[in-house]
């Protein structure tokens, strides 16, 4: 069986093969000319950049030592022998310090290397107020999007009836984008004196977010004939027609039942698109539950029921915090609400990297 050390090798050289390939396809003109591609192409080689970069470096450090090793070996010159003998337990101990911060950052890795996510809100216990939470948080993530620069994309909004929304699906890109909104999955719950509340008490509400990661389209083959296809008018709130012409996209995947429906646009043709691609993406994330529990626990399973307890962060907004359940920390609340979201998503990914380093 190989070492923990050969298998940490191997996936590294896998890394570098990968960039190297990336770097290939940069260069070829048929890609060139395709700018989804390119952006596709160049998000995945940011990604694995540094960490090849770091590994490179390593190997240099590596073939010092061997190097040194060699000349003691052959001790044919006094003063290189003893010069060799001095730097090899420096040279060691920097290859040690090299391959963990490698191995920490490789645990990682593929996440970093996902571009596209779809990001679905809903609001959950709390009525009215918990429409407008929701609302608060979609604008949160478009403020986050924004300083990322990330692409964003509402696909389908359904708003509440008092304002704030009821669902939300919403398509982000960008690089890192599922790395730093990954772990925004789960119930947000709010707890504040609600616009509706006459009384000034505090309510508690809550919003569920799931995240998924968008597969690319080669990923994920849909023949047409497992797909029901209905097409009638847009509807509104009460389930009244709000236009006279059929635009609205209602898919059904035959073998597994999930159901995707999308109306957002006044376009027939951008709707079926639409719901191609989030179709496209609830059946690999099904896929995805199937083929791996574990991952499906961690990752997928994100919506849970919506109940007041099954909550991942709780936002105080009389002592102006955020508490995140799962790194027992508390953010300034104002701050997120701005958008300003990169501490915490980069104690969660050093958490996470915590973790995963020690299954390995």
């Amino acid at each position: 069986m190989p070492a923990p050390h050969d298998n940490l090798i191997a996936k590294l050289d896998q890394l570098a093969d990968q960039h190297d390939a990336l770097d290939r396809q940069l260069t070829d003109p048929d890609v060139l000319a395709d700018h989804e591609r390119v952006r596709d192409l160049s998000v995945k080689k940011a990604a694995i950049e540094g960490l090849v970069q770091q590994y490179r470096e390593y190997q240099q450090v590596v073939e010092d030592i061997a190097g040194h090793e060699q000349i003691v070996e052959a001790n044919e010159d006094e003063e290189l022998v003893a010069l060799a003998r001095e730097e090899l337990p420096e040279l060691r101990q920097r290859s040690d310090a090299m391959l963990e911060s490698i191995a920490g950052e490789l645990v990682t890795a593929d996440d970093a290397g996902v571009g596209s996510v779809m990001l679905e809100l809903r609001s959950a216990s709390g009525g009215d107020e918990a429409a407008l939470w929701a609302g608060d948080l979609l604008d949160m993530y478009r403020k986050y999007a924004a300083i990322k620069h990330w692409k964003f994309d509402p696909l389908s909004v359904s708003a509440g009836d008092v304002g704030g929304v009821r669902h939300a699906i919403i398509n982000v890109k960008g690089a890192g984008v599922w790395q730093h909104l990954g772990y925004e999955g789960g119930v947000h719950c709010v707890k504040r004196v609600p616009a509706t509340e006459t009384q000034g008490r505090v309510h508690t509400s809550t919003a569920t977010v799931a995240v998924l990661p968008e597969p690319e389209q080669v990923e994920i083959d849909i023949p047409e004939d497992e797909v029901e296809i209905h097409v009638t008018t847009a509807q509104g709130p009460g389930g009244q027609n709000v236009n006279k012409v059929a635009t609205a996209v209602h898919m059904i995947h035959k073998p597994t039942g999930i159901e995707v429906r999308m109306q957002e646009s006044k376009s027939q043709h951008q709707n079926r698109q639409k719901a191609w691609q989030l179709l496209r993406t609830r059946l690999y994330d099904h896929a995805q539950r199937q083929k791996d529990a574990e991952r499906a626990e961690a990752r997928s399973e994100m919506i849970g029921s919506g109940g007041r307890a099954e909550r991942i962060r709780t936002y105080r907004y009389k002592e102006n915090v955020a508490v995140d359940h799962r790194l027992s920390q508390s953010f300034s609340l104002q701050a997120l609400l701005n958008g300003e979201l990169d501490d915490l998503a980069e104690a969660l990914i050093a958490e996470d990297r915590a973790q995963r380093l020690a299954a390995l």
